[in-house]
């Protein structure tokens, strides 16, 4: 059995951008938000830092550009730079209307900025260690409010629905999707003249990442093969400080916590950021990360240590109420013991291309937060700059989404996904044994330091499983794992491509071969066979 579902927005995706897309929307428009598993399951629920904004008196937006520019290693696309820092107050503004909390000075009660990793000002605003819950409640509680909303869980869109794919004549425009729904096993159609993809990125093509299992990289994969272009997806972010436990998984230790003066340091105790850059544990996170790559290879250490006991118990406990909680859970006193760290796959700073409105190269769909290459984020993101990208593109997508309103109306109707072809699996095991031969070859070969062979190799691996699984997927009934591998490998085939093509180390993009920054910054874009302007 199918369903058809209508509506004027469909919005992919449960995190910052898509709850916040969903909250600027016309409250005329029908609006669906698709969330592949409970609407908390998205990474700005486990995002511990902070939003990055202009509100000191001390501090300003050309610091702030400035900062954002030299972290993106000469790749960050001033316009949008600007842009995205220029509305930073507003969305704090709204934020806080919407019912945010910030942590407030003690004295004053005005919000109390803390600093990370490539900022030269206290600017990030943050509720505790804990603010991506905090605004993850907050937006959900709104849009639950809204009845012209319908939040849907457990469902994963599988491919987007376009003029071209139903072979009709005119411009190419997205017309829906094609979504799983995990209750029912069935393939639902839904209909909408306008799509959001904020889904966020793919670092789950990791062996070890700081991400919730929803990170498959779906949307990029998606406007993919709905002939979209992509750019920079070379450059993944590996988070210098993840928990390193045996009963802990993907446990991030927020770079607030080297704001407030923690240190790096080796099995012996000794600091070494000085050794790599001036600005010590306070250096961008491709350095730091680097940095504890390095020092991890050359003692043959599993792991390194984040050290903040030298600072007072209560200032430790106060300002990192939740680490503290969680690590005494792992028999870890932060207020007496180092904490054992390891870097971990953390953000896709690039992807899908869109411009100052958040829209792609196919009219209609819209790209926002860590789904998107904006051209904010370069060959590197700056700590705490990714929420604030989420808030500012969508309230430009849904301001663009009004604009466009009367030339579009909704289609009358889609076909349903069709089924009849195809039978249940009968060796999901094939699955399984994919799934892990990609995370493992893509983080020894694709991971923090790379050079051509091991890139090469990597390509010919994920060439032959993009095969295997593309004769899995046309002959059996699509499941979550099938659907999730599928987007992985597509997008581990652009991330690798695109890193071939970078003839440089800049950035997050370090090659043994081409050790140097070439003198001129370039994108690097990928296009698709089905690519066509409108």
């Amino acid at each position: 059995m199918t369903h058809d579902n209508t509506y004027d927005v469909l919005i992919v995706g449960s995190g910052a951008a898509g709850l916040t897309l969903a909250l600027r929307l016309d409250p005329k428009l029908r609006v669906a938000v698709l969330s592949k598993s409970v609407l908390t399951e998205a990474s700005t629920y486990y995002a511990q830092g902070g939003v990055a904004a202009v509100t000191d008196h001390d501090d300003s937006y050309a610091s702030h550009v400035e900062d954002t520019l030299i972290a993106g290693a000469g790749l960050c696309h001033r316009d949008a730079v600007e842009y995205t820092v220029e509305h930073g107050p507003d969305a704090i503004q709204w934020l806080m209307e919407q019912g945010v909390r910030f942590t407030s000075e003690h004295d004053s009660g005005e919000p109390h900025l803390t600093r990370e990793g490539g900022h030269s000002h206290r600017r990030i605003l943050h509720v505790a260690d804990a603010t991506g819950l905090a605004i993850s409640k907050t937006l959900i509680e709104r849009v639950r409010q809204l009845p012209h909303v319908t939040l849907l869980e457990n469902r994963i869109a599988i491919d987007l629905i376009t003029r071209n794919k139903l072979g009709m004549a005119g411009s190419d425009r997205v017309l829906g999707a094609y979504v799983y729904n995990r209750g029912t096993h069935e393939v639902e159609t839904f209909s909408a003249p306008f799509v959001a993809l904020c889904c966020g990125g793919a670092s789950k093509a990791y062996l070890y990442t700081t991400n919730p299992d929803i990170a498959t990289g779906d949307g990029i994969a998606m406007a993919w093969r709905a002939g979209c272009r992509v750019s920079n997806l070379e450059f993944n972010q590996f988070h210098p400080t993840c928990l390193f436990h045996p009963k802990a998984k993907s446990f991030l230790i927020t770079e607030a916590m080297r704001g407030e003066g923690a240190y790096l340091t080796l099995p012996d105790g000794s600091r070494f950021m000085q050794r790599f850059d001036a600005r010590g544990e306070l250096a961008p996170r491709d350095i730091v990360a680097r940095a504890i790559d390095f020092e991890m290879k050359r003692l043959g250490a599993q792991h390194l240590y984040l050290d903040i006991s030298h600072r007072p118990s209560n200032f430790i406990k106060e300002h990192f109420p939740m680490l503290y909680e969680r690590l005494l859970g792992f028999g870890i006193d932060i207020t007496k013991d180092p904490i054992p760290v390891v870097p971990a796959a953390h953000y896709t700073c690039g992807g899908v291309i869109t411009d100052l409105n958040a829209q792609t190269d196919l009219p209609g769909l819209y790209a926002i937060g860590e789904t998107a290459s904006t051209g904010l984020h370069g060959a590197n993101r700056m700590a705490s700059n990714s929420l604030l990208e989420c808030f500012v593109f969508a309230r430009a997508a849904a301001d663009h989404i009004h604009q466009q309103l009367e030339q579009h109306l909704r289609p009358a109707s889609l076909p349903f996904w069709d089924s009849t072809q195809v039978r249940d699996p009968d060796e999901d095991v094939i699955i399984s044994h994919n799934w892990d031969e990609l995370r493992r070859f893509m983080w020894d070969y694709v991971g923090i330091v790379r050079t051509n062979k091991r890139l090469q190799r990597a390509l010919n691996r994920v060439q032959l499983l993009h095969r295997e699984i593309y004769e899995y997927y046309s002959n059996y009934r699509v499941s979550t794992n099938l659907i999730e591998l599928r987007n992985l490998v597509q997008v581990s085939e652009l991330i690798i491509r695109s890193a071939l093509q970078r003839k440089e180390s800049r950035g997050l993009h370090y090659s043994l071969d081409y050790p140097h920054q070439e003198a001129m910054a370039h994108d690097t874009v990928l296009t698709p066979p089905n690519f066509n302007r409108s």
